[in-house]
């Protein structure tokens, strides 16, 4: 598995959150995932393309990128 960082937009609320991470979860059930909703930062740690994820979220209307470092 390898660490995950990403500004995910859109997320306005709790249940945002949650939605964002049945998203990564839907890609790698057995990932690890946390969710700044006040910054807007993800990290999951998952063997799933980060593409994949990327796409995902932004399809479902989360924008989401790699994190700045």
């Amino acid at each position: 598995m390898s660490k995950l960082q990403l500004d995910v937009s859109g997320m306005t609320c709790g249940g945002c959150a949650r939605s964002v991470e049945k998203i990564i979860q839907k890609q790698d059930a057995e990932c690890k995932v946390s969710v700044d909703l006040a910054s807007g930062r993800v990290e999951a740690e998952t063997s799933a393309d980060p593409a994949v994820i990327t796409a995902a979220l932004t399809a479902a209307g989360f924008p989401a990128k790699p994190a700045a470092a």
